[in-house]
């Protein structure tokens, strides 16, 4: 991994390297690549929430950075022994200056899924780099611009998804920011045990807003009476906002909630004068994928990229896969007590 004065040479981030910590982090916010999930306190947030060891990757030539890809192995006895760019994130795999960069941190990656002996290594890319690799198609993102005007982005709402926000401001619901995730994670847990899937940890939340300040933000839409009905934490990046965990009470769906919701988060970015909403990962043929194509998003495939050194074919720890539906019946059943106590126990291996 070291080379001659001019070479480049692929290194590993330190876990308390401050200094190379704000290098890495001036290089993603200057790529075009490079994404939210790119940044380094994601190796930190990764280690103390769920304990998976953070293999941060980057590419130096003359001590400026040309590439990085940050990694974190996940070790489960339930879904397996994996290296992925990166656990918890929609988006990874390589964000770089150039080719060489590219692949040397690709060749740096697959060395150490090899010495740490994983089942498999997977790159979350947007793009496909590599045709002759497995890769998976299953999940889509949707991004759009936001136009300059507010009414502008309302007119841009197709007709009948443009009246339940309508609908939603008719019913008086109201919008304020949160610094504390207590009224978010009581949504969020409610609404993913209804689906049958694992609460993340309440602290995991809270180390969102903690580590990445303004670039972290939850948004609670709240009744006339003022009860909480609908919650999202949302990421900023660059131009961008990425609306990334959501919950919602079951009253949310006949007051427009929602709807009333994600339109506020708009109009709010519109008027910082943001370009761009990313509406973030859905697999194909379910609600959510729906849902974000009927505020006229365009599905974008994402491309998943794996190397396979100890299984046959490409994982599939979602949801979807049939072998998981008596988990997610048996979950329903829990109490949400219960369910919030295990929930973490057992999302930390999902990644």
């Amino acid at each position: 991994m070291s080379g001659m004065n001019g070479a480049l040479q692929v290194r590993r981030l330190a876990a308390k390297d401050a200094d190379g910590a704000r290098r890495w982090d001036a290089f993603v916010q200057g790529n075009a690549s490079a994404t939210f999930f790119h940044l380094s306190a994601w190796q930190r947030i990764i280690r103390q929430q769920f304990g998976h060891e953070g293999y941060f990757l980057y590419a130096e030539r003359d001590g400026r950075i040309e590439g990085v890809l940050p990694l974190a192995e996940n070790k489960s006895r339930l879904f397996g022994h994996a290296l992925i760019g990166l656990p918890f994130a929609v988006y990874g795999g390589v964000a770089a200056d150039n080719e060489e960069a590219a692949r040397a941190l690709e060749d740096a990656a697959q060395a150490q899924a090899r010495k740490l002996g994983v089942e498999h290594l997977e790159l979350r890319n947007v793009r496909r780099r590599h045709e002759d690799w497995p890769h998976q198609d299953l999940y889509v993102t949707f991004r759009k611009e936001i136009l300059p005007e507010e009414e502008a982005n309302m007119l841009a709402i197709p007709r009948k998804q443009r009246a339940m926000v309508r609908k939603g401001i008719k019913n008086n619901l109201r919008a304020e920011l949160d610094r504390d995730v207590g009224r978010f994670f009581a949504l969020y847990a409610d609404n993913v045990h209804r689906h049958g899937t694992p609460a993340m940890p309440r602290r995991y939340f809270q180390a969102l807003l903690d580590e990445f300040g303004d670039a972290a933000e939850v948004l609670i839409v709240s009744s006339e009476q003022g009860e909480p009905l609908s919650g999202v934490l949302s990421f900023y990046f660059r131009d961008e906002v990425l609306p990334y965990y959501a919950g919602d009470a079951v009253a949310a769906r006949d007051l427009a909630a929602n709807d009333f919701k994600y339109w506020e988060l708009m109009r709010r970015a519109c008027a910082r004068g943001l370009k761009v909403f990313d509406y973030g990962r859905s697999k194909q043929g379910t609600g959510s994928f729906s849902f974000k194509k009927n505020w006229g998003f365009e599905p974008t495939p994402l491309n998943y990229e794996y190397c396979l050194y100890k299984r046959e074919a490409v994982p599939q720890n979602n949801p979807s896969n049939a072998k998981y539906q008596l988990m997610i019946k048996a979950w329903r059943r829990l109490p949400i007590s219960v369910a919030n106590w295990l929930g973490p126990h057992i999302v930390r291996s999902l990644g």
